[in-house]
């Protein structure tokens, strides 16, 4: 009797596994509610403050974004600081583009871009992370940036 009953547990689970892998779902997806692109993600994730990391260059950034006041986007800043340079702040205003990947342009003076970045939301991080490529325009280097969420100031 013991061994029937162990038979029919061991096949409903067997059954409910089976079930889970046609409905698309898998034990390695991310946690519920986690967006797998930025275009599953409300503009309002993206505001607070973040650090990126850029490969290739000394120090981490803090980058503020908050509501653009002009359009559906973003505005915000970023301030460098470390290595021999001294530490430096420029704007940025930017949005999530059709494809779903986060698109920045960095301005020193306001005016002209000098810089562009382009990143991709990780979807394990549950919107707390960008990977991408930033563009610096008065050289056209590019450098792979890691963008991380710190802080949502939005008193949550």
């Amino acid at each position: 009797m013991r061994g029937a009953l162990l038979a029919c547990l061991a096949a409903a689970c067997l059954l409910m596994g089976g079930n889970a892998s046609a409905q698309g779902t898998s034990p390695a997806a991310p946690a519920t509610g986690c967006p797998a692109t930025a275009s599953d993600m409300p503009l309002e994730a993206l505001f607070g403050t973040w650090e990126a990391r850029f490969e290739g260059l000394p120090g981490v950034a803090k980058v503020q974004l908050a509501k653009h006041p002009d359009y559906a986007g973003v505005r915000g800043t970023i301030t460098r600081s470390g290595g021999d340079a001294p530490s430096s702040t420029a704007q940025l205003a930017g949005d999530v583009d059709e494809d779903g990947d986060l698109s920045l342009d960095e301005s020193m003076d306001g005016r002209s871009i000098s810089g562009v970045w382009l990143g991709q939301l990780q979807a394990a991080s549950c919107g707390k992370e960008f990977k991408g490529i930033w563009r610096n325009a008065a050289d056209e280097s590019t450098h792979p940036f890691v963008l991380t969420k710190i802080n949502d100031n939005t008193g949550k």
